[in-house]
């Protein structure tokens, strides 16, 4: 169902672009009495605490692992464009809009999630910030633009990560020296990655594999 204010995009997802134009700010979300709760830990929204929904598969990133990654990632994410494409709790994006980035795409398909986020949006009155309600690869298979930092955090249990690899690479979502974000069941590590991908960086926090690949150090 497409909300009031949003547009529509091929595959059925649903756009809501909180842009520098001030238009698009959709009615708050319930609050639901299950939600979470988890905090921005740096940047202009630095303390402020964004609720999400109870779904067990929206797991995320904990805070000193978000912390570790935006230490990686450093004078890279200030007027950056970013590109959240599990973004459940949206809180890898809203972290790269609050450290100075300049757009961030959100990808999700549940709509309880995008609702919340949508919410979140309008209420700290972002800018740059565009909300798609739609399946990963779906989106993937649309009109490509060229990213500078990508999330990829896609349940751990599912096949969507080597497959959103591809297309992100085949597809030409990603800059140059793009830099990309994976998070995966430890046990398990990466899948195969295109040639053009480096591992620059990798650290484990409990169950959870976190790397940070550059695209263009190796075959480009």
């Amino acid at each position: 169902m497409h909300k009031k204010g949003g547009k529509p995009r091929p595959g059925g997802t649903t756009v809501t672009n909180f842009g520098k134009s001030g238009g698009g700010s959709p009615p708050a979300a319930g609050r639901a009495s299950r939600s979470r709760v988890l905090r921005i830990i740096g940047g202009a929204w630095r303390g402020r605490r964004l609720r999400f929904p109870p779904q067990a598969e929206i797991r995320p990133t904990p805070d000193r692992v978000r912390e570790t990654l935006f230490n990686w990632l450093g004078p890279r994410v200030p007027g950056s464009r970013c590109l959240d494409l599990f973004a459940g709790s949206g809180a890898l994006g809203l972290e790269a809009l609050s450290r100075g980035a300049a757009h961030v795409t959100f990808v999700e398909r549940d709509v309880v999630a995008v609702r919340e986020l949508r919410a979140r949006l309008a209420e700290w009155r972002a800018t740059g910030a565009e909300v798609e309600h739609s399946d990963a690869l779906r989106f993937l298979g649309t009109a490509a633009q060229a990213f500078d930092i990508v999330f990829l955090d896609p349940p751990f249990a599912s096949p969507l990560l080597p497959e959103s690899c591809r297309l992100l690479e085949e597809r030409h979502w990603l800059g140059v020296h793009a830099l990309i974000y994976v998070e995966t069941d430890a046990r398990g590590g990466l899948p195969p990655l295109p040639q053009t991908w480096t591992v620059t960086k990798a650290k484990q926090a409990g169950a959870v594999g976190y790397h940070l690949i550059t695209r263009g150090m190796g075959g480009e």
